[in-house]
């Protein structure tokens, strides 16, 4: 089924990004693996090239495009090549939703120049050690002295934690008054008493940085504060969904590459003196997996279509999250399996694909709150 999401101004992004990629990402990203990070000068190098800062207006530099079809453009095509490391997603898709959002002129002024060029690059922390998904118990806060705040407390599974310049850091700005007393406020590289952790050693996705943060008596002013005290909360619920959709556009794309992998695989590779690919039961494999794909990429792009037009739904989001990610996970285990013993071969880029997969169905909320979601809109 021809996809018609896309129109030829994305097509032509799509051959700029691409060959970004195989110039610039492609021939070095088994080392950022080793690495456990990418270098900034990559990301200056994306701002070059209007990578990152495409839906920032143009009096700050940006491209003035409010399309969420180029950030699918740009996701998919990290994904086509498996660069999982690359963390332009949390910075291009989530935070500038934010920024673009909540900030006051003054804080546009002063950030969002750098943000497109990849001076800047920007992270949300969001998680902490004992509340997971439950947002409502974070226990970092933020008390109120004169022109500062004074931020206490920690964060974990941070992605671009040890990159970030700029860190939206959800807190407890009035801690007795629940999700109301959450507020969002912006720490910068540099104010003392905020210190990172180590770069987490993770099962998959080994080139991206993930960290610990720390804020010990951070004095952070009150110009900082993103929007309005008390209001964190509802920031975030009102920016999940296209953080769920971002999720989903990767898992709709991984699972086409893990697809497109094995299929060459199994073409090539002989059992019985015949190749695997002609056996029912690999042509069976493959045929769910690739209805399956097709179908969940219908859904995808219809909410990409949903997401522009103001109209995507927490609860669309929510189902297309979950039932993408399970997807990718499903057709991962499958595509590894057919690919045998080589599969299991740190070499093969289908074992990559097995790894960076597992987390989808974690981060941006499990698919255990997912569901939690969509059986509640249902009154149940």
């Amino acid at each position: 089924m021809q996809r018609t999401l896309f129109e030829p101004e994305h097509d032509a992004f799509r051959d700029t990004v691409r060959a970004f990629l195989e110039k610039e990402v492609v021939p070095h990203h088994a080392q950022w693996e080793t690495d456990g990070i990418v270098p900034r000068e990559l990301w200056l190098r994306a701002g070059e090239l209007g990578l990152l800062g495409f839906m920032i207006p143009e009096e700050f530099g940006g491209g003035g495009v409010s399309d969420f079809r180029y950030n699918v453009v740009l996701q998919e095509e990290l994904t086509r090549v498996g660069a999982s490391g690359v963390g332009f997603a949390l910075h291009t898709d989530l935070v500038s939703g934010y920024l673009l959002s909540y900030a006051s002129e003054e804080q546009k002024r002063r950030w969002l120049p750098k943000f497109v060029t990849g001076e800047m690059i920007t992270a949300i922390a969001m998680t902490e050690p004992g509340t997971g998904s439950d947002l409502q118990g974070i226990t970092t806060t933020a008390v109120r002295e004169g022109d500062h705040y004074v931020l206490n407390g920690s964060k974990t599974f941070i992605s671009n934690g040890i990159n970030a310049d700029l860190v939206l850091v959800a807190c407890k700005t009035d801690p007795d008054a629940g999700a109301m007393g959450v507020s969002l406020i912006a720490v910068e590289r540099g104010m003392a008493g905020f210190e990172r952790g180590r770069n987490l050693d993770k099962i998959g996705m080994k080139a991206q940085d993930t960290a610990e943060l720390f804020f010990d008596d951070v004095r952070v002013p009150v110009e900082n504060l993103l929007g309005q005290e008390g209001h964190g909360f509802v920031y975030l619920m009102e920016k999940l969904p296209q953080e769920r959709l971002t999720i989903s556009v990767v898992a709709a794309a991984a699972c086409r590459r893990m697809i497109d992998l094995t299929v060459e695989y199994v073409t090539s590779r002989r059992a019985f003196g015949r190749p695997i690919g002609s056996f029912q039961n690999s042509r069976f494999t493959l045929a769910e997996l690739e209805t399956e794909q097709r179908i969940a990429q219908v859904f995808v792009d219809r909410s990409v279509e949903a997401l522009n037009a103001g109209e995507l739904t927490i609860e669309d989001a929510a189902a297309g999250k979950w039932w993408t990610t399970e997807l990718q996970k499903k057709t991962a285990d499958a595509c590894l399996q057919l690919h045998g013993g080589y599969g299991y071969m740190a070499e093969y880029p289908i074992s990559k694909a097995y790894l960076d997969t597992r987390i989808q169905t974690i981060y941006g909320g499990t698919t255990e709150i997912m569901k939690e979601i969509i059986g509640r809109s249902m009154g149940l």
